[in-house]
């Protein structure tokens, strides 16, 4: 009786782990191959934008991904390696092609943010930001780089006032000017000099930044309105308020851009955040070969 009970329990047993490495093996295999056909199928409709507008198309898309074994959240944001990819495909276009970027993001690194406002203000080209839901902190500071922001009617830009830490700079200044400071810690005058010189840094930025479309005069004004601290860092920037503050802005979204942002679903993580394909040579074009990879720039 006891050798049929354990043998009944090790096919048991052992039916379990089939059961269980068949699962797992399915898992594996439908993620793969349902993230390669949603990267060959945003390739396919970057393609098809960037061939209607003669453009470069970039898409940097932040999403708040789920992975989908164990269902933990993992926010995305700006980092070097968006801007190393963004970089690239700025290089890799002939200058006096235009470049629409597609911008979803929070905000991020700022480093890698002002690298690529950097690259889009000495572009010769023609340069157009859309902005389909948001665009905030570094995300905006891209926004001030292009010719032109395309932004859907309920879309937002947000300020770009520097955050030490999880905190505002201006607020700690302003703590610092409260309280005065033999009444405040080391470490907290120690921020307060970083705030002090982020918020100066960053003014003088956007400035510069803002100086390729207006006057000085107006780009100290509206760098001073976006970075001092006077709102919140989640301030949303609606299309009204954009305009009234002097940015070009435009409600004429492509219907395309909502295909593409379809195709960005709550999905596993380990997918690359910004997408270009490459440029088809036309007559004319100057001598080069653009070898990007059409379905995203990829980190080892």
């Amino acid at each position: 009786m006891d050798n049929t009970r354990a043998s009944l329990i090790n096919r048991i047993w052992t039916s379990v782990k089939i059961m269980l490495g068949l699962m797992v093996a399915w898992l594996v295999i439908s993620q793969y191959f349902g993230g390669h056909r949603a990267e060959s199928a945003r390739a396919a409709i970057l393609d098809r934008f960037q061939q209607q507008r003669n453009s470069r198309v970039i898409a940097m898309i932040h999403r708040q991904e789920t992975v989908s074994l164990f269902g933990v959240p993992v926010s995305s944001s700006i980092s070097v390696d968006d801007s190393e990819a963004i970089l690239r495909a700025i290089r890799l276009t002939p200058p006096d092609r235009p470049i629409d970027l597609i911008l979803h993001t929070p905000g991020g690194l700022l480093l890698a943010a002002e690298q690529i406002a950097k690259a889009l203000v000495d572009h010769k080209g023609k340069v157009t930001v859309f902005v389909p839901h948001y665009a905030m902190s570094g995300g905006t500071l891209m926004a001030l780089a292009a010719d032109q922001i395309v932004m859907d009617p309920n879309a937002v830009l947000g300020p770009v006032d520097p955050q030490i830490g999880d905190m505002p700079a201006a607020s700690i200044i302003r703590v610092v000017e409260m309280k005065k400071p033999p009444a405040v810690g080391d470490e907290m005058l120690v921020l307060a000099d970083m705030a002090v010189k982020a918020r100066v840094q960053t003014t003088t930025f956007v400035v510069e930044v803002l100086l390729k479309h207006l006057p000085k005069e107006k780009a100290i004004s509206l760098a001073t309105v976006l970075s001092d601290g006077r709102f919140t860092h989640d301030f949303p920037i609606m299309v009204e308020s954009a305009r009234e503050l002097g940015l070009p802005i435009s409600t004429d979204m492509p219907p395309i851009i909502y295909e593409l942002m379809d195709l960005y679903p709550q999905t596993g993580a380990g997918r690359p955040s910004v997408f270009y394909v490459p440029l088809r040579r036309t007559f004319g074009d100057r001598p080069g070969r653009d070898t990007s990879p059409s379905a995203g720039e990829k980190k080892p």
